[in-house]
């Protein structure tokens, strides 16, 4: 409980300090967003998280409407994706919206990323672990991330690493641990993650 209640706290301090940082980047995203393309700034959809409960995810949107949204992850060179969009994901700028998700109490800032409600279903199949995961908030970064297992899910054995990644972090938590994934995370954006599209 004790180790609960400091990770929150660490939650929501980081977020504001997050949102306050660059709270002047939210209309330029939102105006450049409105411009390319049709449709709404943010991109709102069901994920999977604690205790498999669905809780609505936000992020910037960076595809073309499209019916394939809640079913087909993004490819690379995927067509659906905008040229804003394309930047937003390469630099992980579209996920800047699940820092309220954080304060609203649905994500953490590290934890097993969410996935789809389609996804969670099959992949559940896959293996008896993959629930095991589902034990702490999703998190908009994780130690699965930084070890290279970010993005598209190319076949069954990608999500056992997956979830192999998020299960050890479950076992081995400790702040250092956050911190250490939350540095790592900023420098592999900076250098540029080839998993990003």
């Amino acid at each position: 409980m004790l180790n609960s209640f400091f990770k929150r706290l660490f939650d929501v301090i980081f977020s504001l300090f997050i949102i306050v940082f660059i709270s002047w980047l939210f209309p330029i995203l939102a105006l450049v967003i409105k411009l390319e393309s049709e449709g709404p700034v943010f991109f709102v959809q069901l994920r999977t998280g604690r205790n498999n409960k669905h809780f609505k995810c936000y992020k910037f949107r960076s595809m073309l409407l499209n019916n394939d949204a809640d079913k087909k992850q993004a490819t690379r060179h995927d067509h659906r994706i905008t040229k804003t969009g394309a930047f937003l994901r390469k630099t992980s700028l579209d996920e800047l919206p699940q820092f309220f998700n954080v304060l609203i109490g649905n994500m953490s800032i590290v934890g097993p990323r969410p996935h789809m409600i389609s996804h969670t279903d099959e992949y559940s199949q896959l293996t008896d672990k993959f629930k095991v995961r589902h034990s702490l908030k999703p998190g908009i970064t994780g130690w699965a991330q930084i070890c290279g297992l970010r993005g598209e899910v190319v076949n069954n054995e990608a999500m056992l690493r997956r979830v192999d990644a998020d299960v050890w972090y479950l076992k081995n938590w400790s702040f250092l641990l956050d911190i250490k994934i939350i540095f790592l995370t900023f420098w592999i954006t900076l250098k540029g993650d080839k998993n990003a599209y």
